[in-house]
């Protein structure tokens, strides 16, 4: 049985021009993943990153800090993060106020509400149906790229993090509406922390999660969930 790490990247720069780039936090979250992963003598056969330059730059920390020079490096653009920028334009905060992280986090969840709705998906660069289509072909491609007793290690996003979690949580679930389904991503969503990490077990059995969110290389003020 071979296994899939999903981890989500190291603290991006919120509130800056450029989102994309690590903050100094979030490149010290990468190394201490990474010192973790190296002390359990753990070497992956792949890793593959997404294609922003956060999944690179955690990737980065991740394979330096745990002495991994030689493992062989993929990017899958298919593993990238929703468009969180329009999906808040499409639904925008009162105007003229200034929102503090509780008022963002307030509106943040009900643009996603809206974004997951199913009622406005032709207004959306990428609409939900569109992004868990998206991760879900992410998903069996990495999958089909492991092996008996093989690791991949995967850097991407909170979002098809949890998007991944919630379908392999509800595919047998046959009678699970799309609104619940939905709902379900919107919570996992919600408490992804930086550089954790998802573990997926790959073999007869299918495709199946064994842990989500682990965080215990973390410690102190290093656990973020921005």
């Amino acid at each position: 049985m071979g296994q899939m790490l999903l981890v989500r990247h190291g603290q991006a720069s919120w509130g800056t021009e450029d989102y994309d780039v690590l903050s100094s936090l979030g490149w010290e979250q990468g190394r201490l993943l990474g010192k973790a992963l190296g002390g359990r003598g753990l070497v992956p056969d792949l890793v593959v990153q997404g294609g922003m330059r956060r999944h690179r730059e955690t990737a980065e920390a991740i394979v330096e800090a745990a002495g991994w020079g030689a493992v062989e490096v993929v990017t899958d653009p298919g593993w990238d993060e929703f468009d969180h920028i329009d999906m808040l334009a499409k639904h925008p905060a009162p105007e003229g106020e200034e929102l503090d992280r509780v008022q963002f986090q307030a509106w943040f969840e009900r643009a996603s509400a809206r974004w997951t709705s199913g009622g406005n998906d032709h207004e959306y660069a990428e609409s939900f149906p569109a992004f868990a289509a998206r991760i879900d072909d992410a998903l069996a491609r990495t999958a089909a790229r492991v092996s008996t007793s093989s690791t991949v290690l995967v850097v991407t996003s909170g979002g098809p993090i949890s998007l991944a979690a919630s379908a392999l949580l509800t595919e047998r679930a046959a009678d699970l509406s799309a609104t619940s389904y939905a709902v379900i991503w919107g919570e996992l969503n919600k408490v992804v922390v930086n550089s954790s990490m998802t573990k997926v077990v790959v073999g007869r059995g299918g495709t199946r999660l064994v842990s989500f969110n682990e965080h215990s290389h973390l410690e102190g003020d290093g656990l973020t969930y921005r």
